[in-house]
């Protein structure tokens, strides 16, 4: 058995084929496989993504996707692989392919310098539990949209020359947090190509505003899912503390006529701008990590002190 890169071409023909009915959520198959095809080849994925397959004489047994990341804990920097879409054929399961894969790739990240591995489990978190990862903080609020204040802003939809100002605003709420995935311009590149294919909701309609006051000032990402009387806040960042005030606001203006605020619980420097809500454990998108290197504990086991009142990442970062 080997680990081989499936091209991207290979991977839309022999693979997702049997992944759609999992992860093509609302797009149609046509859709699903055009929106993978464009990650693949961004300006992210030409450097730091990969899809990955073990084989036996030529045979696809198991396959994954392959993210390269930067977690930042204070002024340290550390690279991290991340694992999506780990897959095996239902008439191969059962035998271990899968933990043969994701071990033997676990063992190339070492080799190759990485400090960490990480993904986010919908299913099994037992499963990646025995190669040696761990579950951390993973929740999600709830919150009714008219317990936020409604305040006069001059609200617009967020264009493709806004995300230049999205991403400075990012960087300056960055400022007030102790960790987190860094965002380089390829990673915008990843994140936007994303939220115009809508590939993270399997249902809603995409609704990213903005407020500007010389550039962007606060901004808000998510989707409207009427069927579901909610709007999910994916991401919201703010450029100072009077920005910080217009953003519960945005977030009611994004919900409008809907009921409810649904999304994961933001991290720190964010989740402080929300007002007391429901906040229960998620079942799905479960973060876990490992350290691939001895001196990638100490910033594991600070991540999962208890206590901690903020989730570690955006859903945006989710793979």
């Amino acid at each position: 058995m080997r680990l081989r890169e499936i091209t991207p071409q290979d991977y839309a023909r022999d693979v997702l084929p049997l992944t759609a009915a999992l992860w093509a959520g609302r797009r149609t198959f046509e859709e699903y496989v055009a929106q993978t095809l464009a990650v693949a080849r961004s300006p992210y994925g030409r450097r730091h993504y990969r899809t990955i397959g073990l084989y036996e004489r030529g045979e696809l047994l198991a396959s994954f996707k392959r993210y390269e990341r930067t977690v930042r804990d204070g002024g340290r920097r550390m690279g991290a692989l991340g694992f999506g879409a780990v897959f095996t054929a239902p008439g191969l399961r059962g035998r271990g392919y899968a933990s043969v894969m994701l071990a033997m790739a676990l063992d190339r990240a070492k080799a190759d310098g990485f400090e960490l591995a990480y993904l986010f489990s919908d299913i099994r978190p037992q499963f990646y539990a025995a190669l040696g990862f761990r579950a951390f903080p993973s929740r999600k609020i709830s919150l009714r949209a008219d317990s936020l204040p409604s305040r006069r802003l001059e609200v617009a939809r967020l264009g493709e020359s806004d995300w230049a100002g999205v991403r400075n605003v990012f960087q300056l709420c960055e400022r007030r947090r102790s960790a987190g995935f860094t965002r380089t311009a390829t990673t915008w590149s990843w994140i936007q190509e994303r939220a115009r294919a809508g590939s993270e909701h399997s249902a809603g309609h995409q609704t990213n505003l903005v407020v500007r006051r010389r550039g962007v000032y606060a901004y808000v990402l998510g989707v409207r899912i009427p069927e579901r009387d909610a709007y999910v806040v994916d991401e919201y960042g703010y450029a100072d503390d009077r920005a910080a005030a217009a953003v519960p606001a945005l977030l009611r203006a994004a919900a409008g006529d809907l009921r409810r605020i649904v999304g994961w619980l933001p991290p720190e420097g964010a989740r402080e701008l929300l007002p007391s809500c429901s906040v229960r454990r998620r079942s799905g998108a479960v973060l876990m990590m490992m350290p691939l290197r001895a001196d990638a504990q100490p910033f594991l086991t600070k991540l999962s002190a208890p206590g901690t009142r903020a989730d570690f990442c955006w859903a945006t970062d989710h793979i």
